[in-house]
C-alpha cells in the first residue's frame, strides 16, 4: 500500500509540474504577442506592425519540457560572443545542461552575461540554440530561451518558450549568434516559428 501511495504522489507531482509549465507557456505566448503589438516596445518595423495579428507558435507540447542536469562551470572564463553586427558582448559559460529528448541525450551550454551591473540581470541566464528546424520552420539565426539561476543540480527547460531574436524581424538590431556547440541534432517543434518575408 505504501508503494502504491508513493507512486501516486510521484505521478501527481509530475502531472502538476507539467500543468504549471503548460500554463507558463500559454502566458509566454500571450505576453509575447502583447509585447510585439505594442508600438512602444515592438521590434517590428512600422509597416509590419500595422498588419500584425500575432506570432506563429508551435502547439504547446509537454514533450518539449525537459528536466536537465546542470553541471556548473567553476572556472569563469569570459569570451566575446559573435553577433549579427560588430558588437561583441561578453559572456561566460555558466553551466552545461544535459537532458533526454526525442530518444537521445543532448547537451547545451547555458550562458551568463559577464560584468553586468544591473540588479534585474543578476540571476538571468541566456540559452541560445539552433536545431534541425532552423532555417526551415524556424529562424535560421537560431532561437533563445530566458532562464533564471536555480538551486540544486537540475533545471527545467521549456522549449515552448523559445523565441526569435529581434533580428528576425528588424535588421536594425544587434543579436547574439548561437555558438556552434549549441546546435541540437534534433527537431525542436516548440516555441515561436518564423515566416520569412522574402
Amino acid at each position: 500500500m505504501k508503494i502504491i501511495t508513493l507512486i501516486f504522489l510521484v505521478c501527481f507531482v509530475y502531472i502538476t509540474v507539467g500543468f504549471t509549465q503548460q500554463k507558463s507557456a500559454e502566458v509566454f505566448q500571450k505576453e509575447t504577442n502583447e509585447h510585439y503589438s505594442d508600438e512602444e516596445s515592438s521590434p517590428l518595423l512600422k509597416e509590419d506592425l500595422i498588419n500584425f495579428k500575432g506570432l506563429s507558435f508551435y502547439k504547446i507540447d509537454s514533450q518539449f519540457i525537459v528536466v536537465a542536469k546542470i553541471n556548473r562551470i567553476e572556472k569563469i572564463k569570459p569570451f566575446k560572443m559573435k553577433t549579427t553586427t560588430d558588437r561583441r558582448p561578453e559572456y561566460v559559460v555558466y553551466a552545461v545542461a544535459t537532458f533526454e529528448l526525442n530518444d537521445a541525450e543532448h547537451t547545451l551550454n547555458i550562458y551568463k552575461s559577464y560584468g553586468t551591473s544591473k540588479p534585474e540581470y543578476e540571476d538571468y541566464l541566456f540559452l541560445p540554440f539552433t536545431d534541425e528546424t532552423s532555417g526551415n520552420d524556424t529562424y535560421g539565426g537560431g532561437r533563445f530561451i530566458d532562464l533564471r539561476i536555480v538551486e540544486g543540480s537540475e533545471m527545467v527547460i521549456d522549449f515552448n518558450q523559445a523565441y526569435n531574436p529581434y533580428c528576425a524581424y528588424n535588421h536594425g538590431y544587434s543579436c547574439p549568434i548561437p555558438p556552434k556547440e549549441n546546435h541540437l541534432k534534433t527537431r525542436i517543434e516548440a516555441g515561436v516559428k518564423y515566416v520569412s518575408k522574402d
